[in-house]
């Protein structure tokens, strides 16, 4: 249909778009391969995740996008371009876009983000707040006279919010997710293995062995790497006790955000929460023992989501019916106070 409308989760590992009456159409990773003599796009999504830590030196694939926001400019609009070409290549009319943003970001990342989604090919973009939007897609009533907390846990952020009457009343947004617990294990296997993997072999071990709270059953598992003295191929035998002491760090300091919020928060709302409970949205959500961590912590009862990896995505198409009738969360290209590129406008 022409003038069709796109959500787009624009995360740090993941882009997920989603078309209101279709559902999600596109989930690809946020990878890119480039040559790098003529700076060539060569590959994205899935072909190119194959290929992070496998190309030879003419080619290098990477992630456009760090902590939620884009680090490469004009690789992050190559590959909004191509997957904004698959899901409308037919399609008159340039779709409109609402994209979600961490809380933290500056208005610069925010020019960023806008101008690259525009030279991707749509005519009107919307900022959504990624914890709005995840309370959307999760199915919670913002608009209610009562306070509802959210906790998305993604790749590269974490971000805090605690809504009520279509409004942000406490809300936190810290850069810590689970490409840093991927980081805790690839560091406590070189200290104290002297076993070197890759960070796609950590996501691999996180949700093999990883949880958030000490796991009931100590199970093993044997992971490929190299070994730092000899330098020669090796299997390293790592339990579950193991890469849960790995991960205590990250998972801490996720847990104490939420605490930060939860004390910022007024008593009546700190009373509803108590009643409704904790959210749980994300990638990382799904960490196990993740809502056992949470409700351990805070003493409030605490879920994650139903299908927790897409709400984002769900939740940013879903918010173009009413972001106008947003008090918070939702930001307009026409509310900046920045001019955008003449690029940008085509």
């Amino acid at each position: 249909m022409p003038g069709m409308s796109l959500g787009i989760d624009l995360g740090t590992s993941r882009v997920t778009i989603y078309v209101p009456g279709h559902g999600v159409v596109l989930r690809e990773p946020s990878v890119i391969a480039v040559d790098k003599k003529t700076d060539r796009m060569i590959a994205c999504g899935q072909e190119a995740f194959e290929m992070l830590g496998r190309t030879p030196d003419s080619i290098v694939a990477m992630k456009p996008l760090t902590k939620g926001v884009i680090s490469e400019y004009d690789y992050a609009e190559k590959m909004l371009r191509t997957f904004v070409r698959r899901v409308c290549a037919y399609k008159v009319i340039k779709p409109r876009v609402a994209v979600s943003i961490p809380a933290t970001v500056t208005e610069v990342e925010q020019r960023s983000l806008v101008e690259a989604v525009l030279a991707a090919g749509t005519r009107r973009v919307l900022l959504i707040d990624e914890a709005v939007a995840a309370a959307v897609g999760a199915g919670i009533q913002i608009d209610l006279p009562q306070g509802s907390m959210i906790v998305n846990i993604g790749a590269g952020t974490t971000n805090i919010a605690v809504l009520s009457l279509k409004g942000i009343a406490s809300s936190l947004s810290v850069r810590v997710g689970g490409d840093d617990i991927d980081e805790a294990i690839v560091r406590f296997l070189h200290n104290r293995h002297n076993h070197v993997i890759g960070l796609q072999t950590a996501e691999q071990v996180k949700f093999e062995l990883g949880n958030a709270v000490p796991p009931e059953e100590n199970s093993t598992m044997q992971i490929k790497g190299r070994n730092v003295v000899s330098g020669l191929p090796c299997l390293q035998e790592v339990n579950a006790n193991q890469i849960f002491e790995a991960i205590a760090e990250p998972v801490g300091e996720i847990l104490h955000s939420i605490q930060r919020v939860l004390e910022s928060t007024p008593p009546e709302l700190a009373g509803d929460i108590m009643n409704s409970g904790i959210c749980l949205t994300g990638g990382c959500s799904k960490l196990k023992g993740m809502a056992d961590a949470v409700s351990r912590f805070t003493g409030v009862d605490c879920r994650v989501a139903d299908n927790p990896s897409d709400c984002v995505a769900i939740g940013t198409g879903k918010s173009l019916k009413f972001a106008g009738n947003m008090f918070s969360g939702v930001f307009d290209v026409g509310q900046f106070s920045y001019p955008l590129s003449d690029s940008a406008r085509l």
